[in-house]
């Protein structure tokens, strides 16, 4: 079998090229360079190959070893938007030794052609499903992965690839619940603004394959896990709502968040009912630590937001930039967010603190939006409109948002870009900014300014990256 597929050795991210204000500034080819440095730090083949190796007749992933003499079957299954990469990577060390493979992802983020990989899989079948909103094909996605891991006994290895998305795709619903719950639920949650901390602790309770319920279907064979974080501080049982590892979240805890943000009498009734019979104890819990399934596990987290972070700013000194390395626990409303960060502008402007120009100030993290309008937008396209009023007419001064898996929110566009004559631009062509806010309805604003992120799928997800570029 042919397996010379090249892999694409340039990068081939499309940050910003159809991006007015950035396609038009002097400064391009900096700021595009320090976005795919970012990316290509945390690119899940690339990540694979750091992390996995044969040597002889051992598998090495990580600092661990697994005779492969001693292991009938080895198979791998991938859930979440980097699921294609991780699988190409795999395939490639294991070659002939992989017995077979499945692996779910988001619409179009299995094309050859995107991201930095441009090969095929052959052992691998590949689903695909919808994403914010759970579908059909997620659950019979599902199924057809509980069925894989069902063959698998004690010497077998089953090598588990999870990234950011894996909550949304992989969907196993619990008894009395259907997927036209599930996908209420979701979105009243999303609308509410709950952070995916939150979300997942819900969707633990209310779904089989989370809360280690992949683990549990594996058992007994051998589990490696190699996670690509898209949840700040990397938290393995939250990641794609940790369908391989303990979790230590209640029933109790899930309702408090319920209680939260008031939706008692707005989630279906057969989700308030399982969780009801969860809090008195009447179905069993999530797989909690010490459980035996997690006796011969292992979990590596291959790449994160921090690494992201770091690449870009390591990139950014290069360019000679002063760099203020601000967090990669960004987190809040996302508007107040760019608030926030055009007050950094400003701040460089009167003073020249906390940053000298020409200066990059750097974050990462993932912002929240409450949404209350009928608009259409994600919360870095918010974020990126919360900061206009601030940074009108700030000379050289650019603040790009973006999500870097390539999709904000239910939109294409990756993000937007505000510049100091974005104001006056967006006035001239009658867009009233405030108006736009009030609605949700970023998309529409940046759209008409030509100042919307347009990358299509990275094929990676590590959060988001808010830069403030001063030159």
């Amino acid at each position: 079998m042919d397996r010379s597929n090249p892999v694409q050795s340039e990068p081939k991210y499309h940050w910003l090229d159809s991006t007015y204000s950035v396609s038009s500034s002097p400064y391009a080819s900096q700021i595009k360079g320090i976005l795919d440095s970012a990316l290509e730090a945390v690119d899940p083949y690339k990540g694979i190959l750091r992390t996995v190796h044969i040597d002889r007749s051992h598998l090495i992933i990580a600092e661990q070893a697994y005779n492969l003499k001693e292991i009938r079957r080895v198979v791998i299954v991938g859930v979440g938007k980097a699921a294609f990469p991780m699988a190409v990577a795999m395939e490639e060390i294991l070659g002939d030794r992989l017995e077979i493979g499945i692996i779910l992802t988001k619409d179009g983020y299995a094309a050859p052609a995107s991201g930095l990989v441009r090969r095929k899989l052959y052992q691998t079948r590949v689903l695909e499903a919808g994403h914010p909103i759970p579908d059909a094909r997620g659950v019979a996605a599902a199924q057809e992965i509980n069925k894989l891991l069902q063959t698998l006994g004690n010497d077998d290895l089953v090598i588990f690839m999870i990234s950011g998305g894996g909550s949304a795709l992989l969907n196993s619903p619990v008894p009395g619940v259907d997927l036209a719950d599930l996908q209420q639920f979701t979105g009243l949650m999303l609308r509410a603004g709950a952070t995916i901390n939150q979300i997942n602790t819900l969707r633990k309770h209310l779904d089989l394959a989370k809360g280690g319920g992949l683990a549990r279907q594996a058992s007994p064979a051998r589990m490696a896990t190699l996670v690509l974080s898209d949840v700040i501080g990397d938290p393995l049982d939250v990641i794609a709502s940790g369908p391989t590892v303990p979790d230590n979240s209640t029933f109790q805890d899930a309702w408090s968040i319920i209680e939260q943000f008031n939706l008692e009498d707005e989630i279906p009734a057969s989700i308030c009912s399982y969780l009801d019979k969860g809090r008195r104890g009447e179905v069993p819990e999530t797989l909690k630590s010490g459980d035996p399934v997690f006796d011969r596990t292992q979990q590596v987290i291959i790449a994160s937001n921090s690494q992201a972070v770091s690449a870009a700013a390591i990139q950014a000194r290069k360019y000679g930039l002063d760099v203020l390395l601000l967090t990669s626990f960004l987190q809040g409303e996302a508007r107040e967010v760019g608030r926030m960060m055009a007050a950094i502008a400003r701040q460089i402007q009167a003073t020249g603190e906390p940053v000298k120009r020409p200066a990059c100030v750097i974050a990462g993290g993932e912002t929240t939006v409450t949404v209350r309008g009928a608009g259409k937008g994600g919360r870095n396209q918010e974020l990126a409109l919360g900061s206009l009023q601030e940074m009108a007419r700030l000379p050289r001064t650019m603040l790009v948002a973006l999500a870097t898996d390539g999709s904000d929110g239910p939109t294409e566009a990756a993000g937007a870009v505000v510049t100091g004559d974005s104001l006056d631009r967006g006035l001239t062509l009658g867009l009233d900014p405030r108006k736009f806010l009030d609605r949700n309805d970023a998309y529409l604003f940046f759209d008409r300014l030509g100042d919307l992120i347009r990358s299509g799928p990275t094929q990676t997800n590590v959060n988001d990256l808010t830069i403030l570029f001063a030159f």
